[in-house]
């Protein structure tokens, strides 16, 4: 039987099971039936990113932002591509500081833009200030590489 990960719906917030041998790219969320994967970074809150950090077997690549930050809309482009590129290997997931400073100050982000990998609930990197897509790329597959087991690449 081949392994299941489980994908937190970016939409509804369902914990989903895709089966290993089949594309998560692909796969749509049991309860509300839209893709789990848009090719897009999610905005998330307290609640709901907890959620998916709790219940996420892809690794959660996130960035701390605030509108009114000019390094932060700068990264901006960089965040959507790689998300695009990367999906479903990683979530790509954009947190307001200004609407969640408390998560912002749970992660200890002291400037922004700053950005965070997250695996198995557990910050594996953080970087502060903007980053290039070879950096979010490296991130992905060192996680994806680190990862063990037929599931290492979602």
């Amino acid at each position: 039987m081949p392994v299941q990960r489980k994908i937190v719906c970016p939409h509804c917030d369902a914990i989903n099971k895709v089966p290993g041998d089949r594309p998560a790219q692909k796969a749509s969320c049991g309860r509300c039936h839209q893709k789990l994967f848009s090719g897009g970074p999610v905005e998330l809150e307290g609640p709901r990113f907890h959620k998916h950090l709790a219940n996420s077997d892809v690794p959660l690549i996130v960035d701390f932002w605030a509108p009114w930050c000019g390094p932060c809309r700068s990264m901006a482009p960089t965040f959507d591509r790689a998300a695009q590129m990367l999906e479903p290997h990683a979530r790509f997931v954009k947190i307001n500081v200004d609407a969640n400073a408390a998560l912002a100050n749970e992660f200890g982000v002291q400037g922004i833009p700053a950005l965070f990998a997250f695996q198995g609930g557990k910050v594996a990197f953080r970087h502060s200030g903007i980053a290039d897509l070879g950096m979010l790329r490296g991130w992905v597959d060192r996680l994806a590489a680190s990862s063990s087991g037929p599931h290492a690449r979602a």
